[in-house]
């Protein structure tokens, strides 16, 4: 079983509060919608306080093009992303002692919030001293669900190579693909809901002699789920303006009716139940997204607290987010043999779901 031996989580440096992001949101779409102070509502009614921005809010009160934010993604994913790989390799809050970057044999990199060709791994490969023979898989497209997948898709790579030691780093600058010139309620919601943010794991096949203290989880089995036809529920459109939110009003539901048994299937081919899981490692979505989760599952609302609370401080920063909530189960060092269920839901409309076992 594949061993998760470090989390570390990094925002950019701009913090703003709900209040200002919502001001902002009506000064640009007053006079677009007759119903706006009830439109408005979403970011009083989300339970989110704070986020964190690549840029200062005022940046985007202004219309700019495709390739100017673009760009800013590349600069800042490189920039940020280095510092969250650092933070990783050296986190003495959660290793006994620093992983050397010559020991790192593969990188998947996570994203969806924008595009980069060489990818963003090989521009930080520049930058660190990594070995030039190590593994770069890009994943681009997963949205909300990347964060789930990379570490599923790390487990089968150590599966495979079991001797190997992996990063997977997830950056999503959400905020640089807001347009405000774009006046659909999607952009609204999308608005009073996503933020930027990264996360940064270290996953160590089985033959390798870990160095994470106390307890830490091990990866036992993951399955991945597709619903078809249904391209439609989350994702981006894409047009000479960039890429513009697909968010359908009817997440809530399609988790109420498809979560639960997805998460069955795959705890009764492990033997087990949802009275068997301690922890659960949910991305929050938001907050309708979190009350779903608990409805689909019967999990009463402690078992979606660091979830909340996460949400609440930093918004939904698509693919990191659900790593901020791991690395905060991590913090609390659970009993060795507990068991913890990793759900994140995203484009496709898609599902990852990851048992752990902490040991």
């Amino acid at each position: 079983m594949p061993v998760i031996e470090s989390v570390y989580t990094l925002t950019p440096e701009y913090e703003i509060g709900q209040r200002d992001a919502a001001g902002l949101t009506k000064q640009l779409f007053s006079g677009k919608f007759r119903d706006i102070e009830r439109l408005l509502r979403v970011f009083d009614n989300g339970d989110i306080d704070t986020r964190y921005l690549a840029m200062p809010l005022e940046w985007y009160g202004k219309a700019h093009p495709f390739g100017e934010r673009n760009n800013l993604y590349i600069e800042h994913a490189v920039r940020l992303g280095s510092g969250a790989i650092e933070g990783c390799l050296q986190n003495r809050g959660m290793l006994r002692e620093e992983i050397g970057y010559e020991e790192i044999d593969a990188i998947f990199y996570i994203s969806s919030s924008g595009i980069s060709t060489p990818s963003i791994e090989a521009r930080i490969m520049n930058l660190l001293p990594f070995r030039d023979d190590v593994k770069r898989i890009p994943v681009w497209g997963l949205g909300c669900a990347g964060g789930a997948s990379g570490m599923s898709r790390a487990y089968d790579y150590c599966l495979a190579h079991p001797d190997h030691r992996v990063l997977v780093l997830c950056v999503e600058l959400c905020s640089l693909t807001f347009q405000a010139e774009d006046y659909t309620k999607s952009n609204l919601v999308g608005a009073s809901l996503f933020a930027d943010g990264l996360a940064c794991a270290v996953i160590s096949g089985d033959d390798v002699s870990h160095r994470a203290k106390g307890t830490v989880p091990s990866i036992r089995s993951t399955l991945s789920k597709l619903m078809p036809d249904s391209e439609d529920v989350m994702g981006w459109d894409v047009d000479n303006a960039g890429l513009h939110v697909i968010f359908s009003k009817s997440i809530p539901s399609i988790i109420k009716e498809w979560l639960g048994p997805f998460v069955h299937e795959f705890l009764e081919n492990q033997g087990l139940s949802q009275t068997d899981i301690r922890h659960f490692v949910a991305h929050p979505g938001g907050k309708k997204v979190l009350r779903a989760y608990e409805e689909a599952l019967g999990f009463e609302s402690g078992m979606t607290e660091i979830s909340r609370q996460v949400l609440r401080k930093y918004g939904n920063m698509s693919s990191p987010t659900v790593l901020f909530v791991l690395e905060q189960f991590m913090k609390q060092h659970p009993q060795a043999g507990d068991l913890g269920l990793m759900a994140a839901l995203g484009p496709g409309f898609s599902g990852e779901l990851l048992l752990m076992e902490w040991q």
